[in-house]
This record gives structure tokens, sequence and C-alpha cells, in this order.
């Protein structure tokens, strides 16, 4: 009995049909950048985040250095990123040449503390040495950070507010969908992620109708209403045609019953798992995506037998994320003022998508409190 840490495989299998049609229109068509499926799919998604516009490129990390492109940060400003996430939501900053300024996470939601984003404002308006510009909250693991005081941190001090919705992407707070925070957001179609493709592939939405009309030329080399007159200094960065179908076809799926299923297997985790691990927090109100269902053990060492002996058993598990992003060689030492408990020494992710059979799901739960009661 194999079980998956995510069944793209099985996935492919349930949709097989639509998605091998879905590429062989696209194989027909000649069109392979571009075209038809790519306009409807952004439509689509746009319809579906509940924003005015969707732009797609080829990742979520151009996505991300797309909007700070378009709003000029550079050297001498700071950006806010959560400290512990996966490296490109800093990395794009330190391209851009800002400097990323790493804020805790709370460690109930893994999510940006509101409370330590302001304290660091402050100090980096203080310090007068950088210029306070946006803040990049991060939905990790399927769970989107808290906006509503985010947002009103970021009025308060005059800070543009990019979601990093990469992980996010079918959260929601009270309705109001990941990717329709802030004043742009972006998701990552990375083929792990709720939403992914068959390749690389990402998006960026806003309500701004000059954003992402700037957003269209640098998309595209900085082009201008004549495709071969560049008006400003842009990127390469486009999602493929053949992308767009599959993900067109996965959407579908996703919206009809995944992020139901992935929710229902939580739920049975939650309840088989209390009092043995230290289950997902959601706040009253916040619906999860998860991208991945994360626990915390009490340690690291417990972490490490628990995740041996299931690896003997061929039950998968991951670490994200093994290093805190102030805590890797490139940003070691560099705005890193505060320990606390580590995360990184804890948390451990079990196999979470929605198409994890019962009988999987039975073993994967009685082997855990086999090995930790």
């Amino acid at each position: 009995m194999t079980i998956e840490f995510r069944d793209l495989k099985r996935q492919y299998q349930t949709y097989k049909s639509e998605i091998d049609q879905a590429i062989a229109d696209v194989l027909k068509s000649g069109t392979f950048v571009g075209g038809e499926p790519v306009k409807v799919l952004e439509k689509e998604l746009a319809d579906y985040v509940g924003v005015k516009h969707c732009i797609t490129c080829a990742n979520g990390t151009d996505a991300l250095t797309l909007v700070l492109l378009a709003w000029g940060i550079g050297e001498g400003d700071a950006v806010f990123v959560p400290d512990f996430t996966f490296f490109a939501t800093a990395e794009v900053v330190a391209y851009a040449k800002a400097t990323p300024i790493f804020i805790e996470v709370d460690e109930r939601t893994f999510n940006m503390d509101p409370q330590k984003l302001e304290k660091a404002i402050k100090e980096v308006i203080s310090e007068g040495k950088l210029n306070p510009k946006v803040i990049i909250p991060v939905d990790l693991f399927g769970l989107p950070a808290n906006y509503p005081e985010i947002e009103q941190i970021g009025l308060k001090y005059e800070l543009l507010v990019l979601e990093d919705g990469a992980q996010g992407f079918g959260g929601h707070i009270n309705g109001k969908r990941a990717c329709s925070f802030g004043h742009a957001a972006t998701t990552s179609f990375f083929p792990a992620k709720p939403l992914g493709c068959y390749g690389d592939g990402g998006a960026i939405f806003t309500n701004d109708d000059e954003l992402a009309e700037l957003l269209n030329s640098l998309k595209v080399h900085g082009k201008g209403k004549d495709k071969y007159d560049n008006v400003r200094i842009g990127m390469n960065s486009r999602l493929d045609t053949i992308q767009a179908a599959i993900l067109r076809v996965k959407l579908k799926a996703f919206i009809e019953h995944e992020v139901e299923d992935v929710n229902k297997i939580a739920s049975i985790y939650n309840r088989e798992l209390n009092g043995i691990v230290e289950t997902p927090y959601i706040p009253e109100g916040y619906y999860s995506s998860y991208a991945q269902y994360t626990v915390k053990l009490h340690n690291k060492e417990e972490r490490e037998k628990l995740q041996d002996f299931l690896k003997a058993l061929e039950i998968p598990t991951m670490v994200y994320y093994s290093k805190k992003i102030s805590e890797q060689t490139v940003f070691i030492n560099k705005m890193k003022e505060y320990e606390t408990d580590n995360l990184t020494d804890r948390v451990l992710s079990l196999p979470m998508h929605p198409y994890l059979k019962d009988e999987n799901l039975h073993e994967i739960l009685k082997n855990i409190q086999l090995m930790l009661k």
C-alpha cells in the first residue's frame, strides 16, 4: 500500500481525459505562449478570488518580483517578511536590492505576528537608516495571515501590503478569499501547491487598474501597446498556454471538491491526533486550504524518532522548514534580534491531499498513535 505525500498521479488519473484533451487542444492550435486559454484562466481565477485583475506569469517568485518592480522598491527600502517561510519571500527583496526585515511568526498559526511586525516597523523608523515600504505576509501551510490587523498596521504607517498566497490559494477569512488581501497578492502554481500545474506558473491579483496595466507590460519585457516598442525595462515571465489549459481543468476540480476534501481529512487528523501532537490552529472565521498539514512535536528528538519510525513503514513526512530565513547562510546575522521556541526543530508535515484514501489515512494515524501514545 503506497502512501504519497501529495498524490499528483492519482489526481491526474482522476481527470486524465479532461487534462489530455486540454493539452491536445493547445497542440492543435499551435499557440504555445499566450492565447485564449491564458485569457480565460485569468478571468476564472480573478472571479474565484474576487478581484478585478489576475495577471499570470512564469512562477510564484516572478510574481513577487514583478510587484516589487512595479512599486519601484529598491536600495534603501525596508520590506518586512516573516522569518519562518520559504526562502523566495525574502530572496525577491534582496534581488530588488532592498533590505528584508525578518519578523517572528505567531507560533500557533505559523504566520507573521502583527505585534512583532509593528515593533520592527517602529525600530526601523527610529533608526532612520532605511525607508519602510512594504509588508509581505505569507499564508503559510494554507492558512491566510492575520490581514485584519496587518492591513491596519500598513495603513497606520503608510506601507504597501503584498500578500504572498503561494500556499494559501483557496483559504479565506470570513468568506474573503486568499489572494484578495492587501494592495496586491501573488500565488504559485508549482505542482505541489493547492492549485498546481505540471511545471512552473504563477499569478498576481489586484483591484488596481494602473498596477495591472503596468504588470502586463513588465512581464513581457516592458512592452508598450506595440510589442516591439518597449517603453520600460521589464522581464520575460509568461505562463505557458499548455499550463493554463491544465490549470483550467484543475481549477474546476479545486472549486468543486478538493479544498473541501482536504478540510475533511484535516478534521480527522485533528480528532485522532488531539492530545498526541499539537495540531494546526485555525482561528475563528479562518479557513485553510491545507497546502501542508503540519503538526508540532515537543522537541527535535521526538520529531526525528517519529519521522524515522514512519519512514521505515514507507509513510512519507516532510520538514518545512529546517532553517528560518535569517539562519540561512546568505542572510545569517542580519536583522535577527530574538530567540524563541524554535519551530524549525518541532514542525512535521504529514501526507495531505484531496485523494488520500481512508485506508492510507488510517495507517498513518494508527502508527503515529502507536509511536507516541
